[in-house]
């Protein structure tokens, strides 16, 4: 059996696909024909959406006991992605602003920063403890709010 396609497939896969790009050329230019027209509703009602806030969590590093010399790289690499994960979440808080529900903020971006806080802060505290009494008490720093 031939690998090539019998002559009958060639020419529906030839229609297919020039019926397919006359159809996207059009989508393409109608959409671009309409890119600077406004709808008759919004005209003169534009209205912005209001600052979505930012996340306010509370400062680990302050926290900290005396980091021995050992861990102190580890704890830094630690704290820096407790950083990371705050910009994360307002990136997220800002790309998402009027989405979901009236609980959306705390489900989707509260909830599982506070969970990545939490076990970041743990790392930290079980580097320490090492060489070092373990700190205690830092769990409750995992959680963040939210501030307009």
């Amino acid at each position: 059996m031939s690998r090539a396609l019998p002559e009958y497939n060639k020419r529906r896969v030839a229609v297919i696909g020039g019926a397919a790009a006359v159809v996207l050329s059009g989508a393409v230019i109608a959409g671009s024909a309409l890119a600077g027209e406004t709808s008759k509703s919004s005209s003169g009602n534009a209205r912005t959406l209001a600052s979505p806030g930012t996340i306010t969590c509370p400062d680990v590093a302050s926290r900290l006991p005396a980091v021995p010399a050992s861990a102190k790289a580890e704890v830094d690499r630690n704290l820096t992605l407790l950083d990371t994960q705050i910009q994360e979440a307002n990136k997220r808080l800002a790309d998402t602003v009027g989405q979901g529900g009236p609980n959306f903020v705390n489900n989707a971006i509260l909830g599982p920063l506070a969970d990545k806080r939490r076990s970041t802060i743990d790392r930290i505290a079980i580097s320490i403890g090492r060489t070092a009494a373990r700190p205690t008490g830092l769990d409750s720093l995992a959680a963040c709010t939210l501030t307009k």
